[in-house]
């Protein structure tokens, strides 16, 4: 017998792919339940609606990213100083997010259902990203690397800079390919943090 964790596991792989295949709008959770070979119970007793499920799947999708980046940045970066670290670390999400398959499929056709956790609260995958950033701020503040201020608000200015630079990336397209839209959010988010 699968275990709770890969059930719901194989619903948010489904979902994923249902979503990149099709859009939210289309999917159903018929749809990912057959995909994920599970019941249509299976998948109405975790998650009500599509919106939730996939809710639910860009926060694992995120943290994934988050913690991903944040181990290479440690590993490959030891030496560097905290601010360093914490600049490749958003460049590195960045990048991540704007390659990835389904964070591209809605910013580019179903974008007003970030609009709630664009313009008015904070959601779960937020939050996984400031416990990581805010921390790791304080640690940078006590080493000298990054400037004075509450280490919450700089976080969620770092974050929300970020996430605006990746959503609205083909503001840029004309200008910048991918790769220098990421560069030039490292240099904003470096002058951001140096003291």
């Amino acid at each position: 017998m699968a275990s709770k964790r890969n059930v719901e596991d194989s619903i948010l792989d489904a979902a994923r792919a249902c979503v990149v295949d099709f859009g939210v709008r289309r999917t159903t959770l018929t749809d990912v339940a057959r995909r994920a070979g599970v019941s249509r119970p299976t998948v109405y007793r975790r998650w009500p609606d599509v919106t939730a499920l996939v809710a639910d799947l860009l926060t694992r999708e995120l943290r994934r990213i988050l913690l991903e980046e944040e181990m290479a940045a440690e590993h490959d970066l030891a030496e560097e100083s905290v601010r360093v670290r914490l600049v490749l670390h958003a460049a590195g999400v960045a990048r991540a997010m704007l390659r990835h398959p389904l964070f591209t499929r809605i910013v580019d056709t179903e974008p007003e259902l970030m609009t709630t956790y664009t313009f008015q609260r904070l959601g779960t995958s937020h939050r996984a990203a400031l416990e990581i950033l805010e921390p790791v701020i304080a640690q940078g503040q006590a080493e000298g690397s990054v400037r004075a201020g509450d280490p919450a608000v700089l976080a969620r200015l770092v974050m929300v800079t970020a996430q605006n630079t990746v959503t609205s990336r083909h503001l840029f397209a004309d200008l910048l390919d991918e790769e220098a839209l990421v560069d030039e959010l490292a240099t904003l988010v470096d002058g951001y943090l140096a003291p």
